[in-house]
């Protein structure tokens, strides 16, 4: 959280099913009088939506939006339903306190509009090496930390008190978009935004000035359903709502073992999943727009994950969601691809882990040696 006022001068929920006119892009923006740097005029009060788009098109934002500071009143009688389902395992984030992450009312004092914005972290693939895993593409750099700063850097320049909220467990970012036609919801329950897709990372700008509303975009996933079939736990199945007990992602980010029915199809992901954005027809020609973008850690040594010491892997892999912070579950889920990708030297790193005292790590290790058993 980062929170800004006048005298400053420099943490997965599937939406209601909404009509989400136009997201505002750099591309929608024609010319206009500017009377500074930024290219907006008048008062923090008066800002209409194209040179709020303006504006974020300098600080580096690829979409933006705003809307009226009201209650998610919809996405909270969701939350609470779907967890009454255990749809949501064990997880908290934003859906622990629905009373708090639903109400961006609360969030900020004399608070008039909520902005979210959208930064796309897409860039290609590397050729994978052998005896790696691999990592989803919003981990590969700290996607996350550069939309804060953007975010703070936008709140400075619209002026008066505001908080940004990126990551955060108190705000529902993908419900912030939706409403300011940033994106709109997928049947993959991600947030699916007009020229990048669900590329995106989403962060909110809650603040005391009052900009005009942009439009939700009028368009949906209609009947495609790539998503939905190509998810290969069936956590999809109910369109538009994910059950994370079949999640693969849950899984390598989970607190206990990830179930024996679900390894394979975890094939080299070692942390994360993309199946449900590589199949989106949203997606596609993203990569021609970002072919030049720098990739980069996209793969992991798996031996590397296994053999190294704790407090390496902690600050290599501080970007990343781990239970407690404690790398065993990075080695669990190493075991688990050197399983199903790994060769003789995985063999002999998955070995030491067979007779450890750690009960997670021993039972991981075992089914992994019978699996390079199998395909050897």
């Amino acid at each position: 959280m980062v929170e800004g006022a006048r005298a400053q001068t420099d943490e997965d929920l599937s939406g209601v099913c909404l009509r989400v006119g136009d997201v505002l892009v750099p591309q929608d923006v024609g010319a206009s009088v500017l009377v500074d740097s930024y290219g907006f005029q008048g008062t923090m009060s008066s800002m209409t939506g194209a040179e709020l788009s303006r504006l974020a098109e300098e600080l580096g934002l690829d979409a933006v939006g705003a809307a009226p500071v009201d209650a998610y009143t919809e996405t909270e009688r969701h939350i609470r339903e779907r967890r009454d389902r255990g749809l949501f395992a064990d997880m908290k984030f934003t859906m622990a306190k629905p009373e708090v992450s639903c109400h961006p009312e609360t969030l900020l004092a004399g608070a008039r509009t909520v902005v979210s914005a959208a930064l796309c972290y897409y860039a290609p693939a590397p050729e994978q090496p052998d005896g790696t895993g691999r990592l989803p593409r919003y981990t590969w750099h700290h996607a996350y930390a550069d939309l804060r700063e953007k975010l703070d850097a936008l709140g400075r320049e619209l002026g008066g008190e505001y908080r940004v909220l990126v990551d955060e467990n108190d705000h529902v970012d993908r419900e912030a978009a939706a409403r300011a036609g940033v994106g709109f919801y997928g049947k993959n329950t991600l947030m699916i935004t007009r020229r990048h897709g669900s590329w995106v990372v989403l962060g909110t700008l809650v603040t005391e000035a009052a900009l005009e509303a942009t439009p939700p975009l009028g368009t949906d996933c209609g009947e495609c359903r790539l998503c939905v079939d190509a998810c290969p736990t069936a956590a999809l199945d109910e369109p538009g709502v994910l059950d994370s007990t079949r999640c693969l992602s849950y899984w390598t980010q989970s607190r206990t073992a990830i179930p024996v029915e679900y390894r394979a199809s975890l094939e080299d992901r070692v942390y994360g999943c993309d199946i449900c954005q590589d199949v989106c027809p949203w997606n596609r020609g993203v990569e021609k727009r970002r072919a030049g973008e720098q990739h980069g850690e996209a793969f992991v040594s798996l031996v590397d994950w296994l053999e190294a010491d704790d407090a390496a892997l902690r600050t290599r892999y501080d970007r990343l969601y781990v239970p407690r912070n404690d790398p065993r579950f990075l080695r669990r889920n190493a075991l688990v691809a050197a399983g199903n990708v790994g060769g003789e030297r995985e063999r002999a790193a998955v070995a030491s882990y067979a007779a450890s005292d750690d009960e997670l790590l021993r039972e991981h290790a075992l089914w992994a040696l019978d699996r390079i058993e199998e395909r050897t």
